[in-house]
């Protein structure tokens, strides 16, 4: 693997450093700033592990007051800021930089609202994806966006990555299921983007901010979208001579006007691999499987099921 090339150093950041922690340790007293490198190392790298680089100094902070003060300090004082937050990610947007701080926003950890009647959740960024259809399926409801790793990956992270899922197909990305963000500047500005409606007047900055990796500024509130559960779901396993054969039938189900909830395809390799791993019984006769999830009523999904 080619070596990434990281920006070059701010030389006075680096000489700055002591100055920089006991400036952040007054706008976040107690154990909120790590500087010793072997608890930094927990945060040298997202799930993209290939690549590590050690941070300035990290900055957990608790209120959306101390985020706007760390933010306004840096950008008074030219450091960087990289916005972090379950660190799941393999696309490197969380790796740090040895010139700036790695504002940590785990601690924004709190679903605020669950309002039923405008079918959304208020939440902090640090509230993981499956954390939210935790707290409404008691009601029958659930987040549509399913990241493989909903069970760790926080809703902040999910907007910075514009997250997806195997059911994106029907439900659509983060970007699809997002209605409202509060946002801290680079300045230490608060603002306000979108509501709990789907659709706002003007610009779509709520689909300029989903996406962009914390580049824009950070995420300390969102509203996103719940669904209500599909009456039945139910899955079709459908084996194929060939590769090219699945892919066909992907591009006929979807000409015929049918929208899965989900569609997965297997090749022969991924096939033994997976069988051999948790014994799941797949047939290992065909060069390839799909794996086809309808959902909905159910008298429906059976019209849905023979067509298919």
């Amino acid at each position: 693997m080619s070596q990434l090339k990281l920006p070059a150093a701010n030389k006075v950041t680096l000489a700055n450093r002591e100055k920089i922690i006991v400036d952040l340790k007054a706008i976040c007293p107690g154990e909120a700033v790590i500087s010793h490198n072997s608890e930094m190392r927990a945060f040298e790298s997202d799930g993209l592990t290939a690549y590590r680089q050690m941070p300035l100094v990290v900055v957990l902070p608790e209120t959306v007051d101390q985020v706007s003060q760390i933010l306004k300090y840096c950008h008074d004082n030219e450091i960087r800021v990289v916005p972090r937050g379950a660190g799941t990610s393999l696309s490197g947007g969380a790796l740090p930089l040895q010139d700036g701080v790695l504002l940590g926003l785990g601690k924004f950890n709190k679903i605020l609202e669950v309002d039923y009647d405008n079918r959304c959740v208020v939440a902090e960024p640090g509230v993981t994806n499956l954390g939210i259809s935790h707290a409404v399926e008691s009601e029958g409801f659930y987040y549509a966006p399913d990241p493989s790793s909903q069970i760790a990956c926080s809703i902040g992270g999910n907007i910075a990555e514009n997250s997806g899922g195997v059911h994106s197909l029907k439900y659509g990305l983060t970007t699809n299921n997002v209605l409202g963000l509060e946002v801290v500047l680079i300045t230490g500005e608060v603002v306000q983007i979108g509501g709990k409606h789907m659709e706002a007047e003007g610009y779509d900055l709520l689909g300029l901010m989903t996406g962009s990796e914390g580049l824009l500024g950070v995420v300390t509130k969102v509203t996103v979208r719940i669904l209500r559960k599909p009456e039945t779901a139910r899955a079709l396993l459908i084996g194929f001579p060939s590769s090219e054969d699945a892919g066909q039938c992907v591009a006929d189900v979807i000409s015929d006007g049918i929208i899965a909830a989900g569609m997965e395809m297997m090749d022969k390799y991924a096939i033994h691999a997976a069988d051999d791993f948790v014994q799941a019984g797949y047939p290992r006769d065909v060069d390839a499987l799909l794996i086809v999830e309808l959902d909905g009523p159910e008298v429906e999904v059976d019209i849905l099921i023979d067509k298919v």
